[in-house]
Order: C-alpha cells, then structure tokens, then sequence
C-alpha cells in the first residue's frame, strides 16, 4: 500500500560505525573529517567515543567512504555542511543515515584538523566557493584526536549506566596526541576517569563480547592486573590460558561480586549485557560501580580500547602540548 509505506530497519550486529563531516559548495565537495567509533552501530552516535582519523579501517575502505559521501552531496545538492554515518561489516561498507546540515561532530573535526568548517560553511551558504576560500584538498592529520562522551549517571538514582540506541551524554571531550593510546587516555582523563594502574579488574561478559575482548584480558594480565570474573567468563577465559580468579553472582550468595565491590577489592568493572537490565545482577554491579566512583566500562570495544590507553601510559609520559603544535 503506497499510502502507508512500512519502514523495515535491519540490524548489523558488531558493526563499526563511521561518521564524516563534509562541506559542498554545489561543484565540489571536501570530506573534512571521517570518523570511527570505538563502540559498536546500535549505540547513539553522541554516546560514542569515535577516533579521527579512522585506526582499524583499510584505505580502500576509506576511499570508498569519501566517494560516497562525494556522490550523496552532489545528488542531494547540498551547499553548507553535510554529515553522514555509515557502518561497516566484514569489509561492506553501509549507509546509516545522510543529514544535509551540520552535526554535533563538527566543533570536534574543526578543533582535530584546524578546518573553521562551520564558518566556511556559513560563508559558502552566503555564495563564496571553496576555492576562494581557499579549501581545496582534504586535510591529512598525523596527530589522533579522541571523542570521549561524558554522562550525567551519578546525577540520577537508579538509572542504568548501559548504553543503547537513546543518547545519554550530556557534553563530550577531546583527547589530543601523536599516540593513539594516549589520546585515548587523554580523553578518558578529561572525561573525569582516572584509569588504574595496578589491582583487580573484574570482568562479566555477554557470550558474544567473550571472543572480542580476549588479547585485552591477556594484555591486562602481561601489566600485572589480577582477573575476576563470575563463572561464564572465567571459564571462557581460563579455557583461553588467561589466567583468572573466579567470584560468586549476587544470586549465587556470598561473598560475592557486590561484596568485593563495597569492600574496595576492585579497581576497574567491565560489564556487558545485552537488552535492558536483562539481569539483576548485572544492573547492580554496573551501578554500586558508579556509585563508588570505580571505573567500568559497558561495551567490549571501549574495554578493549582503555586497554591501550592503559599499555600506552606503561610505556610513555603523558605530555601536553599547546593545540597549534597540532594543527
């Protein structure tokens, strides 16, 4: 019936989502930023923390996203600024959605790569072309820039710290550096968490998050941290050679997760669950977390990632430098 046309959204699970900023001034088109999420497609685009440039995508992926995104500008006849977030699985590259306007990401990109593209936007919307404004060729970066978002949680009683397809965060962050392990703690210091050093790191796994976070529990254990988990995860791991202690469900009795917790025995939480408060304990852990100002992290690829961040600060200083020695 093409007076009431059904919508059918399909979804891509594990999916790297990807978001560009380009301006157009009607002839041409430059891609002024293209970049990728750390969390998976399905979690909102402002709750992500997103990488720029792009760390783990192929140039032939890449070009492809800029060819892309040059097409949908011409055709649509966009003049100003266009975003545009795509998704990518097993090398396939998908569009998510196009927005002829500018996006949240555009203050990030301006300040990532030195491009006002908010004000040669506004000047090509009054006429000017790039060329007279001298925006001809994509800016490469050889410095990493990390979004990190910052949430409200510890604001409300009883919400969940979980992140899904609603955005939660209420303001982001940037991290700067010529490493991209220190960008990223860059970001997660400036995001108001301090990231351990030394300790216990309990981790409760999803069966689909077990595979994606492995060299991540044996890069931990190589820093000296010691594992927790709940009987799944444990298994998985111990089954894997990772080395890791095991510790009873809230449901199971005590002394359990909650406890150890409570106690201060635990210094960083990685928690994944699929659904919303698909289980109790899980619920529960994720919040006595915040409520005790742990650390944790909801998503297997932001655990992965505050990993590197955690390798890099083992091995380098963490400097600071003014943002024209960037850009």
């Amino acid at each position: 019936d093409n007076k009431h046309p059904v919508l059918i959204d399909k979804f891509l699970e594990d999916a790297i989502e990807v978001d560009v900023d380009a301006i157009c001034d009607g002839k041409t088109t430059i891609v002024g930023g293209i970049m990728e999420h750390i969390e998976e497609a399905g979690i909102h685009s402002g709750d992500s923390s997103c990488v720029l440039p792009p760390h783990t995508l192929s140039e032939r992926l890449i070009e492809e996203i800029k060819e892309a995104t040059r097409a949908m500008a011409k055709e649509l006849g966009v003049i100003g600024l266009m975003n545009v977030q795509y998704a990518v699985k097993d090398e396939e590259l998908y569009i998510l959605e196009v927005n002829p306007r500018a996006s949240r990401t555009v203050p990030f990109v301006s300040k990532a790569t030195g491009v006002p593209l908010a004000k040669m936007a506004t000047k090509v919307m009054m006429g000017m072309t790039l060329e007279q404004l001298g925006l001809t060729t994509e800016v490469v970066i050889n410095h990493w820039a990390v979004k990190e978002a910052v949430f409200p949680f510890d604001r409300f009683k009883n919400v969940d710290t979980l992140l899904g397809p609603e955005m939660k965060s209420t303001g982001e962050v940037m991290g700067i550096d010529d490493n991209l392990g220190l960008a990223l703690a860059k970001a997660q210091l400036a995001a108001g968490v301090t990231l351990p050093v030394s300790g216990t790191v309990f981790i409760s796994l999803r069966d689909g998050d077990k595979e994606a976070i492995l060299e991540a529990a044996r890069g931990l254990v190589e820093m000296n941290f010691t594992l927790l988990a709940t009987r799944g995860t444990a298994s998985y791991l111990a089954e894997h050679g990772v080395p890791c202690d095991q510790v009873n469900k809230i449901s199971e009795g005590r002394p359990h997760i909650l406890d150890k917790l409570q106690d201060r025995q635990v210094a960083w939480v990685v928690n994944t669950s699929l659904g919303r408060r698909t289980t109790e304990d899980s619920y529960l852990i994720r919040r006595t977390a915040l409520e005790l100002r742990i650390p944790y992290t909801t998503t297997s690829s932001g655990a992965v990632s505050v990993v590197q961040a955690m390798q890099a600060l083992r091995i380098h200083d963490m400097g600071v430098q003014p943002i024209q020695y960037f850009i």
